[in-house]
């Protein structure tokens, strides 16, 4: 990834996000129960597990991204962004398109099929919501030298921008995974 105004970044990674929460509200939050809880056609996750899953991240990363912005490395008035040659790599293997290689989710990320799919419905929407406050503070933030853990070791750290990069492509991946089940198995 080319370097590119910071500014730019967190506007487009702003207008995907904003698409997640548009989608959780008009069709998620409005199907029934037994709707998000049906079994994907071919074995895999149901709507509802799609969403968990996303949680869990979100449960990881969004307290993590609160504390490094609060916590801020480098000069704010840094107003450019480049990509980290690992953060870029775990972005572009989340991009859905780059990649039809499907990846197992490690266990603690991994939902169980009994869920209250409301509730989980109501917890992606408020984490959409914290991670658009936290894009948008971040723009008084170096997202290049402020850097968070990431889920599966806190010895590694990402870049700011990266990381946004990484979970917001995560969620589409997701999202695309949930919504496939309304083509594959219509009202």
């Amino acid at each position: 990834m080319k370097a590119m105004s910071k500014f730019k970044l967190l506007s487009s990674l702003e207008q995907e996000v904003e698409k997640h929460l548009a989608e959780a509200v008009s069709v998620f939050q409005n199907l029934p129960e037994e709707t998000l809880l049906k079994p994907a056609p071919d074995g895999g996750w149901s709507m509802a597990q799609c969403l968990a899953h996303l949680n869990s991240y979100g449960r990881f990363y969004l307290p993590a991204i609160t504390y490094a912005i609060n916590h801020p490395a480098g000069n704010a008035t840094n107003e450019k962004f480049k990509s980290g040659w690992l953060g870029n790599y775990f972005t572009q293997m989340m991009q859905p398109g780059n990649s039809t290689k499907k990846y197992k989710s490690p266990k603690d990320h991994s939902p169980t099929p009994d869920l209250d799919a409301r509730a989980v419905v109501a917890e992606f929407i408020q984490q959409q919501e914290q991670l658009m406050r936290c894009l948008r503070k971040a723009k008084a933030t170096d997202i290049n030298a402020t850097r968070v853990p990431v889920s599966i070791s806190k010895w590694i750290r990402l870049k700011l921008g990266d990381t946004f990069r990484f979970l917001i492509a995560h969620n589409e991946r997701h999202m695309l995974q949930a919504k496939r089940h309304l083509i594959l198995c219509p009202l």
